[in-house]
């Protein structure tokens, strides 16, 4: 399996965990957003993705799965333990809510390429790109932090490392990486602080990622 990847996307981010925490081995390949104007729009690499963007990933079928949120759903069917979910349907379903929160609702309006469009069309400054990252973190940070206080042990369901951790600590590490005051959110930041002391967590950081590269 070739997981194209970039080291600081947060979707990136969410399957490297899924992959560690399942156990798979694979092989990655860097599609650098930001070198040469941006690989993912490279002529190799739209014959890939023709969306453009990453993650996507490449079976050994030669099959390719783009969009994390498939990829990670491919990769629970495939390989179902340890996994993302519970055996209770309603938390379940809760907990594809936080996720989506953050895969539909906070990162969509945040993605590199809207900042560059945002730049680039309406001429804003590093101040208002900011702000406009700010107020779309904590609009879902208010509402996941309201839900996980109900829920929320060592994870943010109790015991068990679900989707929504996979998808809460990237979004958590883009937030501070922007400078988002994390104070009002303090049981999204225990989850984000346990979590990285999970190997699975750790080793699919941005900064691991980085170092492996440049090693």
């Amino acid at each position: 399996m070739i997981l194209y990847d970039y080291y600081r996307s947060s979707a990136c981010y969410r399957v490297r965990i899924g992959l560690n925490l399942k156990g798979i081995n694979y092989q990655s390949k860097t599609v650098h957003l930001l070198r040469d104007g941006g690989e993912q729009l490279s002529y190799e690499y739209h014959a890939i993705n023709p969306q453009q963007r990453v993650p996507c990933i490449r079976l050994d079928s030669g099959e390719v799965i783009s969009q994390s949120m498939a990829i990670l759903e491919y990769l629970e069917a495939s390989y179902p333990t340890p996994s993302f979910f519970t055996t209770d349907p309603v938390i379940n379903a809760k907990i594809r809510a936080i996720a989506n929160i953050i895969a539909a609702d906070i990162h969509p309006l945040n993605n590199l390429s809207v900042l560059q469009y945002l730049q680039t069309e309406f001429e804003i400054d590093q101040d208002k790109k900011a702000m406009w990252y700010e107020h779309w973190v904590r609009k879902g940070f208010d509402a996941i932090e309201k839900r996980l206080s109900h829920s929320a042990g060592e994870f943010s369901f109790a015991s068990q490392i679900t989707l929504a951790d996979l998808c809460l600590v990237p979004q958590v590490y883009n937030a501070k990486r922007f400078d988002v005051d994390m104070r009002a959110y303090p049981t999204i930041q225990r989850i984000y602080e346990n979590a990285l002391m999970e190997k699975a967590f750790f080793n699919a950081s941005p900064e691991q990622v980085e170092a492996e590269n440049v090693s």
